[in-house]
């Protein structure tokens, strides 16, 4: 018996120990994450309705219980869904190419090609070390007209080339999005690829495997589960596009205030959009969590059927 007491005494510690390394994290987590999440989940079932007023209105606003309504209108507002289709279509050519420059970054600075690997991997990063609001106005100087530099040594070729066209718009945001992801994205490959120990690259030259084959037969696939994470951080920020079309939106009114879900969940809120109020803004930012979780959960099942 008396064994068996001294034989829970260092797990107990050790789990106490653990959860004390764990404390402050978890208080963070919960203030940070949890909680607002709670609050705009209690939030969505109220909306504010005038109350006691007369014929001609001057009632006052009040937060009223509302249970589905909020989420209703999200569903069934077409600019929503409208929106949502921008931002698919967007992710279905941006994404794609982001990673797969991320990857190809990755699998250079990995190579023997590359001699200062830190001032490469820190040139290619910096984009993501400018605030995004700032990048999005440096980008739409380049590309509004009359002022851009890029339009001008276009119309110096005799090329007329509008940025900011309805049919381009998108694909010019996703240079954007590009530019400041694309490093960010290519630490994540390089981290796995630094992981995979050296000897398996040294038994497939012994075998006589060219640099190529290395990296077609044995890199490439060992990034599948980076590649997933990658991936699935770009499903969800794409969902959530905001700095980009705020910004492009200033000198394009035909944009709108719902151009995307964010803009309309923010507008929302802000009460530039009509219903109003934080009760509405917090429907629409659940219906595009869920839409977000559930591409989300789409793809790593896809990923996984092929694997």
């Amino acid at each position: 018996m008396a064994r068996k007491n001294h034989g829970r005494g260092p797990t107990r510690k050790q789990a106490l120990t653990g959860w004390a390394f764990m404390a402050p994290f978890m208080t963070l987590f919960i203030l940070v994450f949890l909680i607002p999440i709670g609050v705009s989940l209690y939030s969505s079932f109220f909306k504010q309705i005038s109350e006691g007023g007369g014929l001609y209105g001057g009632g006052e606003l009040k937060d009223t219980f509302v249970g589905f309504l909020n989420y209703a209108e999200v569903v069934s507002n077409m600019a929503f869904w409208r929106g949502m289709g921008r931002v698919l279509l967007y992710a279905a050519f941006q994404i794609p190419i982001m990673i797969l420059m991320a990857m190809g970054l990755a699998l250079l600075l990995d190579s023997f090609l590359v001699k200062r690997v830190g001032g490469f991997r820190l040139s290619w990063f910096m984009p993501y070390a400018i605030p995004g609001i700032i990048a999005a106005m440096v980008w739409l100087y380049l590309y509004t007209p009359g002022i851009s530099p890029i339009n001008q040594g276009l119309s110096a070729l005799g090329v007329d080339f509008n940025f900011m066209s309805r049919n381009i718009i998108l694909v010019s945001m996703a240079n954007m999005t590009t530019w400041t992801y694309t490093g960010y994205n290519m630490l994540i490959f390089l981290a796995a690829l630094q992981a995979v120990p050296h000897e398996l690259y040294e038994a497939a030259r012994i075998d006589g495997a060219t640099g190529w084959q290395i990296t077609t037969k044995i890199k490439v696939p060992l990034l599948r589960g980076a590649a997933l994470l990658a991936v699935l951080l770009s499903i969800i920020g794409t969902v959530q596009l905001f700095n980009e079309p705020t910004i492009m939106s200033t000198v394009n009114p035909w944009m709108g205030k719902d151009y995307t879900p964010m803009m309309m969940a923010y507008n929302t809120m802000m009460g530039t959009l009509s219903p109003s109020g934080d009760g509405p803004a917090s429907a629409v930012s659940l219906v595009m969590a869920l839409i977000a979780g559930a591409l989300a959960v789409i793809y790593a099942l896809a990923q996984r059927k092929v694997d």
